[in-house]
């Protein structure tokens, strides 16, 4: 089984394989590998409910799929409903997957108004909702090579309703419903720009830094209002891949799904306000230090 692995994912994803993190693991042998997640791991996703935005393109959509093939119910958010309907096309397509549950939400939750009737839409289509993953994000102004010195104040408030404020809004709208389940789990996906000044990127630079920080304020916040609840909101770096934002890339966006899949059928006592990149690998951020333990 091992040596069929090994051939199947190359050397880069057995690599991850010691760690419990394939990276690199495809698509559509998720049945072989289940993303390194152990059979008794991938079965804690089962019959949960996950609340995705951006769930229809890139990272987002990969997710979706994957904790659909889990069994879990899935909730799939974004601006345009042709875009969700392509996820569950691509469901059936390449995991073999029915989209029975599967569910658009078709909503700019950069709008209060659609915000507000998501979270109603999602709480009346489940008791419980165990996850939800920040994704939705806008890239930098294309065509612009001083952002901080020539961009327009409404294309800086632009992008940080959209990176920053948005996650905080939905998560703190949701979260009561979140709560009603035996686990929170929450992500919020960043960028490696969150931790850099790259020329030309300054205004998506300065949105991720937030959008960092705001991640890691929550997840002390509500621990500390929630004593006892098992919550566990955490970061996930997933660098480049192939996707709208970045159509040259070789990398798979189902790269990102293997780390997400661990932190969120993680069992009571998992990290809670702590960074990773795609490949398993502990990140720090402020006072946040990297995380000690193994996750699988």
């Amino acid at each position: 089984m091992l040596h069929r692995l090994i051939r199947r994912l190359g050397r880069s994803a057995l690599q991850g394989a010691t760690r419990g993190v394939l990276e690199h693991a495809e698509a559509r042998d998720w049945r072989e590998h289940l993303f390194g997640l152990s059979p008794q791991r991938w079965a804690r996703l089962n019959g949960k409910a996950f609340w995705i935005t951006g769930a229809g393109t890139g990272y987002g959509r990969s997710l979706a799929c994957a904790l659909a093939a889990a069994g879990g119910t899935v909730f799939l958010t974004g601006r345009r409903v042709g875009k969700l309907e392509e996820s569950l096309q691509e469901l059936e397509r390449v995991f073999g997957v029915s989209p029975a549950n599967c569910h658009l939400v078709p909503a700019d939750i950069t709008k209060q108004k659609d915000l507000e009737e998501a979270c109603d839409s999602v709480r009346q289509r489940c008791g419980s909702l165990c996850g939800l993953v920040n994704n939705a994000a806008i890239p930098s102004t294309p065509g612009c090579a001083w952002p901080l010195r020539e961009c327009s104040a409404e294309d800086w408030q632009r992008m940080m309703d959209t990176n920053v404020r948005a996650p905080w809004l939905l998560t703190r709208a949701i979260f009561p419903h979140l709560l009603h389940g035996a686990a929170v789990r929450v992500l919020f996906i960043t960028s490696e720009a969150g931790w850099s000044g790259t020329q030309g990127f300054g205004i998506y630079n300065v949105s991720k830094a937030g959008l960092n920080s705001l991640a890691f304020s929550l997840a002390r916040e509500y621990a500390a209002a929630n004593p006892g609840a098992d919550i566990q909101m955490n970061v996930i770096s997933p660098g480049q891949a192939r996707a709208e934002m970045n159509r040259g890339s070789s990398a798979s966006p189902y790269s990102i799904v293997s780390i997400a899949l661990i932190l969120l059928s993680h069992p009571p006592g998992g990290p809670n306000g702590r960074f990773f990149y795609r490949d398993g690998r502990p990140l720090e951020f402020c006072d946040s230090t990297a995380y000690p333990k193994k996750l699988l």
